[in-house]
């Protein structure tokens, strides 16, 4: 009985696996490192590898002979390949028992920046678009730990960009329609960082009308399932504990 192989289904899993590697290890995924995952031979995973570089998903940095996820890797992974999660059952309690009782608006508000940016490793901002358009940030030691923002000029470009309170409100009040929102690079529309970041964004509602946002910033090789699900479920929890107040 010949054995057939589905070509599609098998780029898909590398592509998976090499996504995952590089968000983990943040070094470019040589075929070797692979083979050994998927019980194929060196030569059949550059083959494979060729193949998603020269569809566009991956890259060759001329120093390494490894590769790393593009913008349209990264963006197939997160739209096909990534799957859905939850946070562990003792993160979800973390957060929760993050919050202290009797709290104001704004202390929620800032207390939510601070547990996002320690749940994710990233910044984290939160704004509500009252009259006063507040916004809460914080995480900025977690970027600088990035080794993608070692670089001082790349780094400065993220301080610039949240400390200009218009621009990054604009940025993450941008309409969408569904709960949770992935600009990944370019896709941000900044050009000074879109080279070098992603921005997921999900939003919360205080009452009927009043509606605010909340968002981690990171590079592009941020761990976007871990994102997704603490943002999906501080939104949630945000919305429980503004629904009376």
């Amino acid at each position: 009985m010949v054995r057939t192989v589905d070509h599609g289904s098998r780029k898909n899993r590398v592509l998976a696996a090499t996504v995952d590697s590089y968000v983990c290890q943040g070094e470019p995924v040589s075929s070797n490192e692979l083979s050994d995952a998927f019980d194929l031979s060196s030569a059949t995973i550059r083959n494979i590898l060729a193949e998603l570089e020269q569809e566009g998903y991956l890259w060759h940095p001329h120093t390494s002979a490894g590769r790393v996820p593009s913008t349209k890797g990264y963006r197939y992974y997160v739209d096909f390949l990534m799957g859905g999660g939850e946070l562990p059952e003792e993160e979800k309690l973390s957060i929760r028992g993050g919050y202290s009782q009797d709290s104001s608006l704004d202390e929620i508000l800032e207390r939510t920046s601070d547990l996002l940016a320690e749940v994710t490793h990233y910044a984290s901002i939160v704004s509500f678009a009252d009259s006063g358009n507040r916004i809460f940030y914080k995480g900025l030691s977690n970027i600088i730990q990035q080794p993608e923002f070692h670089d001082f000029e790349r780094f400065s470009l993220v301080v610039r960009l949240l400390e200009e309170r218009k621009k990054i409100t604009e940025l993450i009040n941008q309409e969408f329609d569904q709960p949770l929102k992935v600009y990944i690079g370019e896709e941000i529309g900044d050009p000074q960082i879109g080279q070098s970041c992603s921005l997921v964004v999900s939003t919360y509602t205080r009452g009927k009308k009043n509606k605010g946002k909340i968002a981690v910033l990171g590079p592009c090789r941020m761990s976007y399932r871990k994102t997704l699900s603490a943002l999906e479920y501080v939104s949630s929890l945000l919305n429980e504990m503004l629904e009376d107040l």
